[in-house]
């Protein structure tokens, strides 16, 4: 089912708008697909958004692009699990990644720093243990 994400038509004191009108099609958002915790591969699904423009949401996760800012590199590494969530507690044991997620690779824990539902690509940067 679609979300609207348009003005409610009631106001805080329970009453109503006046004058109410229809429901526009640009107040639609739409579904939320999670990022999930893949070993296989990584899988990307593309949408349109306003005005047309094409948005890449990273639908399964199995690599990440890690920022090490001690040494000033990058490299990717391969994701193994969700260790933290600040967005859901249920996230983790689901293994639903978001912005602000701590993961477990193979090179140390990462907090991640891009959206997977709007961007094609996982970024994060390198966490202290």
């Amino acid at each position: 089912m679609a979300q609207w994400q348009g003005r409610s038509r009631r106001k805080r004191t329970g009453g109503r708008y006046r004058p109410l009108r229809n429901k526009r099609k640009r107040e639609i958002g739409r579904e939320a697909i999670p990022a999930l915790v893949e070993t296989q591969g990584d899988s990307r699904a593309t949408y349109r958004g306003r005005g047309g423009a094409l948005k890449v949401a990273q639908i399964k996760v199995a690599t990440i692009n890690v920022t090490d800012k001690a040494k000033g590199r990058t490299f990717v590494a391969k994701v193994k699990s969700v260790v933290e969530n600040p967005a859901d507690p249920n996230f983790v044991q689901r293994n639903i990644v978001t912005k602000g997620a701590i993961l477990q690779t193979d090179k140390g824990k990462v907090k991640i720093t891009s959206r997977p539902g709007q961007n094609g690509a996982l970024n994060g940067v390198l966490v202290g243990e």
